[in-house]
């Protein structure tokens, strides 16, 4: 199964100051699969974003194997 992931990093203004969040996006289901915040834009920002989307990844494909949406939103209505 191939994956590709993009990212972005985008800046909020708070009542604290500046807040950095760092997003990973999975092209082929559009989902955000991982994100990151810091006060400080750094390469460990990216970095986490990427960890937790590939963390996730694993959970979602581990254990009993991966179930596609659609099969799991059959088994729910049954």
């Amino acid at each position: 199964m191939s994956v590709v992931y993009v990212s972005d990093i985008t800046y909020i203004w708070t009542e604290e100051g500046w807040l950095y969040l760092a997003v990973v996006m999975d092209l082929y289901s559009r989902m955000v699969v991982g994100w990151a915040m810091s006060e400080r834009m750094t390469s460990q920002l990216v970095i986490d974003a990427l960890q937790m989307a590939i963390w996730r990844r694993k959970r979602l494909h581990s254990g009993l194997g991966y179930l596609s949406p659609v099969y799991f939103e059959a088994q729910m209505v049954a």
